[in-house]
């Protein structure tokens, strides 16, 4: 997929296959196939915790809250599956992908007040990283 993408982007810009494809795909505002996968489970995951998607979707995650005041309740964080899966097919898995995801993403970003806002951050946050 990625090879696809970046001749996509060649073709878009019209440039050389000897130019950097990172400036193109930079230039073009595009991310590269694994971070926009990590976009779209990001988003998913934030309209999950915020209602706006299907329920089934939903009730695979589980927000964080301990039994206690820490200083990782304010965090904004999900719960990590209940079973912990043994296949590197059963890691690929909403739930296991959107834990992972979701608790790497920077508080500021977990806490943003609209999908809107959330966009933004989270795709500036993917090109920096």
């Amino acid at each position: 997929m990625q090879r696809v993408q970046n001749t996509a982007a060649r073709l878009v810009t019209r440039a050389k296959k000897q130019d950097s494809i990172s400036k193109i795909m930079r230039d073009l505002h595009w991310l590269p196939i694994r971070k926009r996968i990590a976009f779209k489970i990001s988003l998913l995951t934030f309209k999950a915790l915020h209602g706006q998607a299907p329920p089934y979707i939903s009730e695979l995650i589980t927000p964080y809250t301990p039994y206690r005041t820490l200083r990782s309740s304010t965090q904004n964080l999900l719960k990590a599956p209940r079973r912990r899966p043994r296949t590197a097919y059963g890691r690929r898995s909403f739930a296991e992908a959107a834990y992972k995801e979701w608790n790497n993403l920077p508080l500021h970003v977990r806490l943003a007040p609209s999908i809107n806002v959330f966009k933004t951050q989270l795709k500036t946050f993917l090109f920096n990283q």
